[in-house]
């Protein structure tokens, strides 16, 4: 089954203070370092970026301008992705993620899922909480054996995420929009290194993991 990957990198990084996507790691940009990656499962890979781009392209095919949202920049580079049978969609600042994750991700989809999402199962205790004028208050706490964290990159067969993605309707993930189709959405194993920038401190984090990597 063929393969294409849409690196999503159109975000304006505003609790970073600028374009994190596009900030060095090593000897590459960190949207560079992703798409590198996504090569590892993909014949063929679109990077979404913001409007104001002016790079050199980071290794990819095709450059996309973004949308207003996360699921608007996923749609840009979906039209992009042909005939592909598969399409994985990354976001760009979660460069660490391994070639194993991308090829977990797809394998899973080959095997007969409609989807499959990277998940970490939680440590810390989670509880629902809500607010109103007297202040926040703990409404629930969460079962931990029943709730994973989620990352990118995420795979899909492409005709399934063009389905889900005709409603556009935002979401946090492209999993959240299959799911609510009623498709099935299988979970393999994420990886702790696999950090999100999303602070500034979040690089120097980087740093660290990738020195001690094996």
């Amino acid at each position: 089954m063929s393969v294409a990957a849409v690196v999503v990198a159109a975000g304006r990084g505003r609790r970073f203070g600028g374009a994190k996507q596009f900030t060095p790691l090593g000897a590459e940009t960190v949207a560079a370092r992703s798409v590198r990656t996504a090569r590892s499962v993909a014949s063929y890979v679109v990077l979404v970026v913001p409007a104001n781009y002016e790079g050199n392209g980071e290794g990819a095919d095709l450059i996309v301008t973004g949308g207003d949202s996360r699921a608007a920049s996923v749609r840009a580079g979906l039209v992009h992705c042909g005939d592909a049978e598969i399409v994985v969609v990354h976001d760009a600042a979660r460069p660490l993620a391994s070639a194993a994750l991308f090829h977990s991700v797809v394998e899973a989809v080959r095997a007969g899922a409609d989807a499959a999402v990277p998940g970490l199962t939680l440590t810390d205790t989670v509880k629902r909480v809500s607010t109103n004028a007297e202040g926040t208050h703990v409404v629930a706490t969460l079962l931990r054996e029943e709730l994973v964290a989620v990352q990118t990159p995420q795979a899909f067969r492409r005709n399934v995420l063009v389905r889900a993605h005709e409603s556009e309707d935002d979401a946090s993930d492209d999993a959240a929009l299959v799911e609510a189709l009623g498709l099935r959405v299988v979970v393999v194993e994420g990886e702790v290194d696999n950090v999100k920038i999303t602070h500034l401190r979040d690089i120097d984090v980087l740093g660290i993991v990738e020195r001690n990597r094996p």
